[in-house]
């Protein structure tokens, strides 16, 4: 018996050391939930300057695309503070990740920069940079009302694309977020709102979930 439980545990050790060699096993939850904090403050932002363009008033379902194009473009300064606000969003977001993560690796005694987080890293920007560029353009062709749905999908490809290199959680999170962009590439009124849901709460309920499950107990 004792011989059996011995296999068992080198079973294990071997498991959880090839898990170390393939998986960036060091992402923090809590750094989900401060991401999806600034989102919303971002959106807050958004809805402060223009309460217009924030509410599905702002597109009407039987207005063509020519004049939606037209009134977007109307809004002046707003694609500078899009751009703006993106930005911030995503420094804070970034500094925030690194952070928790470096905590998160020390505390686990993992490294917390290896040749997965260097391939995960790879995987995760090839879809965002191209998403960013991408959203560039819309702005440059004044196409702002289709900025949520283009970044939430670009943003779910790249979690799916970097989901093979750490916790699975995060492909599952990556295809919701691809879905809330195709929802709201349909309810373009809405699609604002969408953003704050993918972005925002669903970010603080993914990073509280995956605290309770791999930090808070296992620390």
């Amino acid at each position: 018996m004792s011989t059996d439980n011995e296999h068992l545990d080198s079973l294990r050790e071997i498991r959880s050391i090839m898990e170390r060699s393939t998986q960036f096993l060091s992402l923090s939850g809590l750094s989900g939930v401060f991401a999806g904090v600034f989102a919303l403050l971002g959106v807050m932002a958004v809805y402060l300057y223009s309460q217009d363009f924030f509410f599905a008033s702002y597109y009407n379902h039987n207005t063509g695309t020519t004049e939606l194009i037209q009134r977007s473009v109307s809004f002046s300064g707003l694609p500078y503070l899009i751009i703006g606000i993106g930005f911030s969003v995503l420094f804070l977001a970034l500094f925030i990740v690194v952070m928790f993560t470096v905590r998160n690796a020390k505390r686990k005694g993992l490294p917390y920069w290896n040749s997965t987080a260097k391939r995960m890293l790879i995987n995760l920007l090839i879809p965002l940079v191209a998403g960013g560029l991408f959203c560039l353009v819309l702005i440059f062709h004044g196409l702002i009302y289709l900025l949520a749905p283009v970044t939430l999908i670009f943003y779910g490809l790249a979690l799916v694309n970097a989901s093979k290199y750490t916790l699975r959680d995060v492909r599952y999170l990556g295809l919701i977020e691809i879905g809330l962009g195709l929802l709201s590439s349909i309810f373009i009124g809405y699609s604002i709102m969408i953003w704050a849901l993918g972005f925002g709460i669903l970010h603080i309920v993914y990073g509280l979930t995956m605290y309770y499950k791999y930090e808070r107990f296992n620390s």
